[in-house]
């Protein structure tokens, strides 16, 4: 049976930090976007109100800066290896995140078969965030239904990855959940919890075998 393995990346992928708190500290304005993250966290700003706040703090951001956050990223180890393992399955992996896409996407030079993000203006900016490209919870199940139809699966095919309490409403939707490094509110939602900083270890969790050890 196909399955679709569904990835988080603030938090998830990246361990104890998140793409915007990466983007802002190459520009520095680490305790700018901190203050944003905790709005985020505590409810007071939506998905919206953050991406038109971070994209002005960013009015400097050019992709060198992107390049130099992602480069220095606190990445989980083995995210490559998993990626890599899952296709030579013949299963798929893709990574849906609230961050910008400009950040997202590059993680499709790690494998994954897709990474959708919230929809930036390009960098450098010389436009306005559109609300209509901004990610919430309730849309990333929208696009993880969307990649169900691309490639030929279900959500009882799915398997998703995430930290957070902005991953709930995928948790729920899908048959099969990993929370990684997650806040309580998440782990008490999911069927597997993993705390560490290599994805090796939190794909076996969810009883699929290595190659190798299917064939001894």
């Amino acid at each position: 049976m196909t399955s679709l393995h569904l990835f988080d990346l603030d938090g998830t992928l990246m361990y104890g930090s998140a793409a915007p708190v990466e983007i802002s500290r190459q520009l520095g304005v680490g305790a700018e976007i901190a203050e944003l993250e905790r709005a985020f966290g505590a409810g007071e700003i939506g998905p919206h109100a953050f991406s038109v706040a971070a994209r002005e703090l960013w009015a400097d951001l050019t992709p060198a800066h992107v390049r130099a956050a992602f480069d220095g990223a606190p990445w989980l180890a083995g995210i490559r290896d998993v990626w890599k393992e899952i296709r030579e399955r013949g299963d798929y992996c893709a990574v849906i995140s609230l961050s910008p896409s400009f950040f997202v996407e590059l993680l499709l030079e790690w494998g994954a078969h897709a990474a959708h993000g919230s929809v930036f203006p390009e960098v450098p900016f010389t436009r306005p965030v559109d609300a209509a490209g901004i990610l919430t919870p309730e849309g990333k199940v929208e696009v993880a239904d969307r990649l169900c139809e691309r490639f030929g699966v279900g959500r009882a095919d799915c398997v998703a990855y995430g930290d957070s309490r902005t991953d709930a409403v995928l948790f729920e939707a899908v048959a099969c959940s990993v929370a990684v490094n997650a806040r309580p509110y998440l782990a008490e939602r999911a069927t597997h919890v993993y705390e560490g900083r290599d994805l090796r270890e939190a794909y076996q969790l969810v009883g699929v075998p290595r190659p190798e050890v299917e064939a001894s």
